[in-house]
């Protein structure tokens, strides 16, 4: 049997299954925004991600809504930003990596969705 198992009618992942990384939820990097207080970027953000704020939701637009409420700041007055996905390895991805996370790990509802080479929240749930 491969990595899934049928219980109860739902796919499961089975004991023993390689924790590899899987994508979590949908993210956005504002890269210029500072952070007011020194704390070790390890407390705020994704291990690769060494300055500015990263937010995070079930949507991109959640994330974005969340950034301005925070900072007061409009998208276009937020600097560089770049929009992904954080992984099970607490790691900031580009949509174009998870997708290829997400296709490895059998995330994605329906592959004949998939917008070019790009994964969108919609694509997972």
């Amino acid at each position: 049997m491969n990595n899934k198992e049928i219980k109860n009618g739902y796919k499961c992942a089975v004991s023993g299954s390689t924790g590899s990384e899987r994508i979590i939820c949908a993210a956005v990097w504002y890269k210029e925004i500072p952070i007011k207080k020194e704390i070790p970027f390890e407390s705020t953000n994704p291990k690769n991600c060494p300055t500015g704020l990263v937010f995070s939701g079930h949507r991109h637009g959640q994330c974005i809504y969340t950034k301005c409420a925070v900072t007061g700041l409009r998208d276009a007055e937020s600097g560089e930003n770049e929009q992904g996905f954080l992984t099970s390895k607490n790691r900031f991805v580009s949509r174009e990596e998870a997708l290829i996370i997400a296709l490895r790990e059998n995330q994605v509802m329906d592959i004949n969705e998939i917008r070019g080479n790009r994964l969108f929240s919609e694509d997972l749930y």
